[in-house]
């Protein structure tokens, strides 16, 4: 059979009935997201597979147990020498397609056993978010933090937050620390003191079982110089971008906000089409806690901006500024590695030794450059959007050129 489109919404249509309505939708919503043909063929033919197998057995889709899926893996696996697929692309086809009929409500949700420390920890991020509008990848982290620290108190019986103890804190603290560096360790504290101030807020844990987190044993008086990539490094990452492919103009778009603007990475990730103000030439952007702030689009920005929607983004239904250059087409995914992947290609590419390879350094960059031509600390915690000056006091001990021109002659020695 020729690999086509068409040929493969044919396929899963061969099974007539219901199922056919169901699985030549899915291969539609594939062919939306702009699988390739093959892989489009490859997935229609599993779905046939799936559907005839249920077919046979009288199985609905409306009435798809989870014992029905695994019965169906069982068989899968005893055909497994005559199948030309390999068992790991034959698994996430069936992913694929219950996921997809489960969003539409044909097949009931996957059933999940659910203990205690989890469903703490989900009232625990309920709360992250609701009360305290923190960012999902905080969240995220917290509720991940708070609920190794209840499987480890409670594990998978009955949770008693009245039980805890500042003892069962530091122990758990010490073993985490046995693993983990001083600046990991530290996000392990926050959650904690974070979380039993959750407890504290709905009555289940006394006041004084935060403050008895023990802290973080810092051996500098003020924190670290921020790691900075040079000007220099930066625009050869910038030039790096082949700009006669779609990715690389998309690439370079991305690279130039953060080392423009001072974007951080999850702010572009968040970026929608409507987002960008051409006529007054103004980009909103969604920052921590929810905060959006207007920021001019200088002309090598939105220069880059266009050329990639122009030339590079490609067709989708989603708003997001800039999709994904292969098949799922959508938006960046906030906490994922994709602007830090961008960002690592390109210093690659350059051959610039970074001091690291994330995208914050570009951050740290523009901040640099601002102090050094004369910009006041006010104006860079404008600029970069900081909440508190405590923030942005970290760049007074970059311009150490300008510093040692306020020193004052030591008595009896060279200047």
């Amino acid at each position: 059979m020729e690999l086509s489109y068409e040929n493969a919404d044919a396929l899963v249509r061969t099974i007539g009935g219901t199922s056919a309505e169901h699985l030549g939708a899915f291969v539609e919503s594939l062919i939306g997201k702009q699988y390739s043909v093959s892989y489009v063929c490859q997935l229609a033919r599993h779905a046939l597979a799936f559907g005839r197998w249920c077919e046979a057995r009288t199985i609905t889709l409306h009435a798809l147990s989870e014992h029905d899926i695994v019965r169906y893996q069982r068989c899968r696996q005893q055909r497994r020498s005559r199948c030309l697929e390999t068992r790991r692309r034959e698994l996430h086809a069936l992913e694929l397609l219950l996921g997809f009929l489960r969003d539409r409500g044909v097949c009931p949700a996957a059933c999940r056993h659910v203990t205690a420390a989890e469903e703490v920890a989900e009232g625990f991020a309920r709360y992250l978010h609701r009360e305290q509008g923190l960012a999902e990848i905080t969240i995220e982290r917290y509720t991940r933090i708070a609920r190794q620290f209840l499987m480890w108190r409670f594990g998978l019986g009955e949770v008693c937050l009245q039980a805890l103890r500042a003892t069962d804190t530091i122990a758990f603290v010490r073993r985490e620390a046995k693993r983990m560096g001083p600046p990991a360790l530290k996000n392990i504290v926050q959650a904690l003191r974070s979380f039993f101030r959750y407890g504290q807020f709905h009555g289940s844990l006394p006041a004084g079982l935060a403050a008895g987190v023990p802290a973080v044993a810092s051996w500098a008086t003020t924190p670290p110089v921020p790691r900075a990539i040079s000007a220099e490094h930066a625009q050869r990452a910038i030039d790096s971008c082949d700009c006669r492919t779609s990715v690389g103009r998309r690439d370079r778009a991305v690279l130039l906000l953060l080392a423009r603007l001072g974007l951080r990475a999850v702010e572009i990730a968040r970026l929608m089409l409507d987002d960008v103000d051409w006529d007054h030439g103004q980009l909103r952007v969604r920052g921590k806690g929810g905060r959006e702030s207007l920021l001019p689009l200088t002309a090598d920005v939105g220069e880059a901006i266009a050329a990639y929607l122009e030339h590079g983004r490609p067709t989708s239904q989603d708003r997001h500024l800039f999709l994904r250059s292969g098949a799922p087409i959508r938006g960046l995914m906030e906490g994922s590695d994709g602007i830090g992947s961008i960002v690592r290609y390109a210093l690659n590419r350059a051959k610039v030794d970074a001091p690291h390879r994330g995208s914050h350094q570009f951050r740290h960059a523009l901040a640099v450059h601002m102090l050094q031509a004369g910009a006041s600390l006010p104006e860079i915690g404008r600029v970069l959007r900081h909440r508190s000056p405590q923030s942005t006091s970290i760049y007074a001990k970059v311009d150490l050129t300008a510093l040692r021109a306020l020193a004052l002659t030591w008595p009896g020695g060279a200047r």
